[in-house]
């Protein structure tokens, strides 16, 4: 699957249930014959959409593959279990956590599993072209690989094309003695795969106009029309970091002795210079020597189709959102390859395998009818490692709100709705004068443009809005037990109750978003410095990471790990701002906004419309646990009392 970063500068076929407890696939086994030994069924290696329907027939047999084949080490039951008590507030074996070479000899695969599962792949006629801790890579012909995993390859159609695809759940031998987890590339529906060694300049300059509020409320044209009854204030020019702090109570903490780690696609090749001149603008510390460092692959693919300048502010957003809010924190940037599952779970697992970090942000995802339960088991076996050696992944729960909009089906987004990673919503956040908070609501925006007479708002449409929902792949976990509502975790039906995104938020909208900094390439065609204002989940994802870099300070450096058990244990108390879309009663909040038609100046006009706040497509943020902030978003107690064990 290919992954979309999340960011916004303007406003601008569901998988079988999978069992918490393996928190990936089912692994069963067909019963022998005398003729066909027993094998390891790996569930889910038949996508929901190569359906009998859509099927047109065998595959070609001369057809080539290009597979990977995870590993599931010594002992998948006993990571998923020991994952889950190390990240228990409540359990005795809370915080042990391992070290990375020794969850890797506890948990990992053997010499004699990879001797194995090598030598089954070499037998069927699969050429092996690497291998490491994780997985195998092999490629071969549709023959070779139907015979190594005992299915037949057929053509099916998605989406108006052509892709082949397990015409039956693809299995192991029992010669392998249940070596293996899952095998990806089966099927061939968009992942991409051509090579470009070098990466394109950067994008395409975005500049916001003005006029604008210094804080929340603080610039009101009273010649505009008023909305819902009252003058609705400019949108502000863009949050500080001094303002963020101030509103998530960072107090004394800085992150100090706490590394972040930030995975994305591609890397931006201005990003130091950039980082660090928007620190001197705006009061953020310098960084000292060694603070950033980037991780990168030794070359790329897919740039054209990823948009890989597009990610360069993806990674500015990130990097200078950590460094805001927690600015002695070190941060680690690792980029992927391109923007496809392999190549950032490549990324994810350089993190696992070096514990470069304990704390891990991701501002990308999809949507969950794109994600497959062969992919997703290889996920939640990175994020279990990880948890075993106190390591958490947070990731933005999507820009577009229900997705119905952007997919025409209701849905989350992936790989936050894995119930081993955090997902992390969004809110529309106003900060008031002396950086006082004053409220927030629900990100979900409504844009009606001024009429031509300036008298009136044209009829608000919704642009975006937090990503959440409720899950069609996983069951609800234990920790949203007794705190979700049953309305939400039973949305789709039946009687089973599923995992609802998100568990946390933070500041999304791009209307009330953060001031970033970041190289560009102008409409005159220079290539220089610029500002503006940005949102996105993607901003919501580090702020959260960096909020919890102050966390782990305050617990004296002990890693918070995976922190989804932690986080609903103090649902409820004063640790979280609950957000609703109405903090003062019925009355609807809305900001204005000037924005250049071309984007960058005003030779073209500027365009100014009327932005209204806390209208999430169907979403709504209400009073407890909701489906657009989750628990809510942290007070001033927040650090404080997460950093009591």
């Amino acid at each position: 699957m290919r992954f979309e970063r999340r960011r916004t500068r303007t406003a601008l076929v569901a998988a079988a249930a999978l069992p918490l407890v393996a928190g990936a696939l089912a692994l069963g086994s067909q019963s022998a014959s005398a003729d066909q030994p027993a094998r390891q069924l790996l569930a889910g290696t038949r996508p929901a959409w190569a359906t009998a329907k859509a099927d047109k027939g065998a595959a070609a047999r001369s057809g080539k593959v290009t597979l990977r084949v995870y590993l599931a080490g010594k002992d998948a039951k006993g990571l998923a279990a020991f994952a889950r008590n190390v990240s228990d507030p409540s359990s005795a074996s809370y915080g042990h956590y391992l070290t990375a070479a020794q969850a890797q000899s506890r948990f990992g695969a053997t010499k004699a599993q990879i001797a194995a599962v090598t030598s089954w792949l070499k037998s069927s006629g699969l050429k092996v072209t690497g291998t490491n801790r994780h997985y195998i890579t092999v490629t071969g012909d549709v023959a070779a690989a139907e015979k190594a995993f005992g299915t037949q390859l057929h053509n099916f159609t998605k989406g108006g094309h052509v892709y082949h695809a397990p015409a039956s759940t693809a299995s192991a031998p029992a010669s392998v003695h249940g070596a293996v987890l899952t095998v990806t590339g089966l099927d061939n529906s968009p992942k991409l795969s051509h090579h470009d060694d070098t990466l394109p300049p950067p994008g395409a300059a975005f500049v916001n106009a003005g006029p604008f509020s210094s804080y929340y409320g603080s610039n009101v044209n009273p010649s505009l029309p008023s909305a819902f009854g009252i003058q609705a204030p400019y949108a502000i020019r863009g949050y500080t970091g001094e303002q963020l702090r101030a509103a998530y109570g960072a107090g004394r903490y800085t992150g100090k002795g706490v590394k972040v780690a930030i995975t994305d696609a591609y890397a931006s090749p201005t990003i130091a210079d950039d980082a660090a001149t928007y620190a001197a603008r705006h009061g953020d510390k310098p960084y000292k020597h060694g603070q950033l460092r980037q991780v990168l692959p030794k070359d790329y693919n897919s740039t054209d189709a990823c948009d890989a300048s597009g990610w360069y502010g993806e990674e500015t957003l990130d990097v200078e959102a950590v460094h805001a809010v927690a600015p002695d924190a070190g941060i680690v940037y690792v980029g992927g390859a391109s923007c496809n599952d392999n190549d950032l779970l490549d990324a994810l697992s350089k993190v696992v395998d070096h514990h470069l970090a304990d704390i891990v942000s991701n501002s990308w995802g999809d949507i969950e009818q794109n994600e497959t339960p062969d992919i997703a088991a290889a996920y939640d076996q990175v994020f279990q490692i990880g948890a075993a050696q106190g390591i958490g992944f947070y990731f933005s729960s999507g820009d577009s709100g229900d997705n119905v909009a952007s997919s025409g089906t209701k849905q989350v987004d992936t790989p936050g709705n894995s119930p081993w990673a955090t997902s992390v919503g969004g809110t529309s956040l106003a900060v008031g004068k002396h950086d006082k908070y004053e409220f927030e609501t629900g990100w979900g925006t409504q844009k009606g443009v001024l009429a031509p007479d300036g008298k009136s708002w044209a009829t608000p449409a919704y642009t975006s809005g937090a990503g959440g929902g409720t899950s069609k792949m996983y069951a609800q976990p234990s920790y949203q037990r007794g705190i979700v509502p049953d309305s939400l975790s039973l949305a789709n039906g039946g009687t089973t109750k599923q995992r609802v995104e998100p568990d946390i938020a933070a500041v999304a909208d791009p209307n009330t978003g953060f001031l970033v900094g970041q190289t560009q390439t102008f409409l005159d065609g220079s290539v220089k410095y610029g500002e503006y204002r940005i949102g996105g989940t993607s901003l919501a994802a580090p702020v959260i990471a960096a909020v919890q870099a102050l966390t782990q300070q305050a617990r004296g450096g002990l890693p918070i790990g995976f922190a989804n058990p932690l986080i609903y244990a103090r649902y409820g108390t004063p640790a979280y701002h609950d957000v609703t879309d109405h903090p003062y009663g019925r009355q609807t909040l809305s900001e204005v906004r000037v924005d250049y038609a071309n984007g960058e100046n005003a030779d073209n006009g500027t365009i100014t419309s009327l932005r209204v706040l806390g209208r999430d497509a169907s979403l709504v943020a209400t009073r407890g646990y909701d489906d657009v902030t989750g628990v809510g978003t942290p007070t001033s107690h927040y650090v404080q009392a997460y950093g009591r064990r």
